[in-house]
């Protein structure tokens, strides 16, 4: 039915009044311009790795830990996975990438992340603080001058116009804090920012400045951890999602471990709030920061879980009414007794997906749990209607105008009850006239009215 006379909740409660009107006007919608369905539009790889290096000694096993995080990249479904080894790894082509090549294609709704193995040197600036640098394959490790050093790295990140940019280095390098970050513009973005849309630069490397890499199985330690963490083993919380925050944690742990502690890799955030997405779960299951423990965090996280579910209904996109409804699931597991996700809740299954066991279901925990709520009586008695039970449908309405006597919609639809099933038409004029004092205005009515007149009106003879 048209919003001309849609059923909808009180928008003095829930919104969702407005909320059925706009569902009920709006066709699904494609997704805003300029913004990816998912979070990136493209995510972006580069791998680099020496053994055979021109002048410093020669490693052994760097290319083979490239490869294989290079594969690690598009099973994660990295479209741009650019593998550099050994010779074509200069320094002409390092900077090349950093200052032209990826600025130059990296759009602002992309991820990047860059993988080095290889030799790291250090130098000092002029308040004697370690500079480390990555070495790349015609360069010596004790000269800084073809080197990438860490400055070069965050230039980089200043520039590249991605959303999440992340090094990951498996080599012993630090002094990533020799100039502070800048903001980036974030001309162009949402505003206010998702948390999934926060501007992060991050860095995770094997070891400190001068440490030892360690080996198991022919494979450095520290590519070991960090695969495992690609393949879900940091995702601690299990909740589907892999952040370069969990898998700084994991690999940090795992390699200690494994190393009896003689290797410590260390992971820092160079600019930004965010946190760089490596594996992309349900948004409905992504939190950022730790899960709510007292009573007053589960009530606020159950709160926000609900405006989330709210506005997702009311941006119209794919996959919206599924998300909105695992959104109401988290609240309602967060908070048991928070009512208002049950009416939404229960609006939905018989709304949107005529479930009406579900609906029931839902419409009496919202009356157990949001009494003083009208829509909770409301919801209820038309889920009871439409199951056609419509005397236990009557005594909800009729307990949603004792908490709000002026909520003309109830009145309306109490109208409709009496006039199409209770078959009781004193009943019927009584509720229709309460709905158009009440400030309603359906014409529908009028003609209801206006035919039950001259019902009534005996015909002269």
């Amino acid at each position: 039915m048209g919003c001309s006379h849609q059923r909808g909740l009180n928008l003095r409660h829930t919104g969702l009044l407005a909320l059925a009107c706009f569902l009920s006007l709006i066709p699904a919608a494609s997704a805003q311009l300029g913004r990816p369905e998912g979070l990136y539009y493209k995510s972006w790889a580069v791998v680099i790795g020496i053994n055979d290096y021109l002048v410093a000694p020669k490693l052994d096993g760097a290319v083979e830990d490239g490869k294989a995080v290079a594969d690690a990249f598009r099973k994660l479904g990295f479209q741009e996975v650019l593998e550099i080894y050994n010779k074509d790894a200069s320094s002409k082509r390092m900077h090349f990438i950093l200052n032209e090549h990826l600025p130059r294609k990296v759009g602002r709704h992309d991820r990047v992340v860059i993988f080095f193995a290889g030799h790291a040197g250090a130098s000092q600036d002029m308040h004697n603080k370690d500079i480390g640098y990555l070495v790349p394959w015609d360069a010596q490790p004790a000269n800084v001058s073809k080197a990438v050093t860490m400055d070069h790295l965050k230039e980089f990140s200043r520039r590249v116009m991605a959303k999440h940019v992340l090094f990951v280095l498996d080599a012993a390098v630090s002094g990533w804090d020799v100039t502070p970050p800048q903001t980036l513009s974030l001309e162009g973005r949402l505003s206010p920012e998702e948390d999934t849309d926060k501007r992060a630069v991050q860095v995770l490397s094997a070891a400190l400045q001068g440490g030892a890499l360690t080996k198991k199985d022919g494979q450095g330690t520290f590519v070991t951890a960090f695969l495992a963490g690609l393949r879900g083993a940091a995702d601690e919380n299990q909740n589907g999602w892999i952040m370069a925050s969990e898998i700084g944690a994991y690999t940090a742990k795992q390699v200690s471990r494994l190393s009896g502690g003689t290797q410590q890799p260390q992971f820092a955030r160079l600019d930004g709030e965010g946190d760089t997405v490596l594996v992309e779960g349900k948004l409905s299951a992504y939190r950022a920061g730790p899960e709510p423990r007292t009573e007053a965090e589960r009530t606020a996280a159950a709160k926000e879980e609900y405006d989330k579910a709210f506005s997702l209904l009311q941006q119209q996109k794919e996959k919206s009414l599924e998300e909105a409804l695992e959104r109401l699931e988290k609240a309602t597991r967060y908070s048991p007794a928070f009512g208002d996700a049950y009416i939404l809740k229960s609006y939905l299954y018989l709304d949107r997906l005529n479930k009406l066991d579900e609906a029931l279901t839902a419409g009496e925990l919202a009356v157990k749990h949001a009494p003083t709520n009208p829509d909770s009586y409301y919801t209820l008695g038309l889920v009871l209607q439409k199951k056609g039970r419509y005397k236990d449908a009557e005594k909800a309405f009729l307990q949603a105008l004792v908490v709000n006597p002026g909520y003309s919609d109830v009145h309306l639809s109490l109208g409709d009850l009496y006039a199409d099933d209770l078959k009781n038409r004193p009943k019927a004029v009584e509720s229709y006239q309460r709905y158009l004092e009440t400030g309603g205005n359906e014409n529908r009515v009028r003609e209801y009215l206006g035919k039950a007149d001259t019902a009534e009106t005996p015909t002269k003879q």
